[in-house]
């Protein structure tokens, strides 16, 4: 559980980067939202931005915009729903390396995801209008 603004939220995090500093998290606000916190690589970033971000996993590659969360400092992206693409490579084996043009890369340890994010995308519909897929 990690706390926001509205109180307690179920998330699923890793750390990862070359100093341990580097986050994604994956949250639900009514569909899933992942964030990426670069850690210090990120350095204090320009309200408003975006940027695509390459994520690579188990020999497959995806693209996915991000924008910036200001208040946090953190890239995020709500995602389609459980069966978005993101989730299922994130769901995968092994590493994930997240890269971005001006951002350099950062792996992840994707050990134990599966059910990290089916814990989440379980409380995704309670208390939400909930999509069935």
């Amino acid at each position: 559980m990690e706390e926001d603004e509205g109180g307690s939220v179920l998330t699923a995090s890793v750390c990862g980067g070359a100093k341990g500093d580097a986050h994604l998290m994956l949250t639900c606000f009514g569909k899933p939202v992942l964030s990426y916190d670069l850690g210090a690589a990120g350095g204090q970033l320009e309200p408003g931005i975006s940027g695509s971000f390459t994520f690579k996993a188990g020999g497959k590659a995806l693209t996915q915009k991000l924008e910036l969360e200001a208040m946090y400092n953190y890239f995020t992206a709500e995602l389609s729903g459980p069966a978005d693409p993101l989730l299922g490579l994130l769901r995968g084996k092994g590493d994930v390396i997240v890269s971005g043009d001006k951002y350099g890369e950062a792996s992840f340890p994707l050990k134990g995801s599966g059910a990290a994010i089916g814990k989440v995308l379980a409380s995704c519909g309670k208390g939400s209008g909930g999509e069935a897929d």
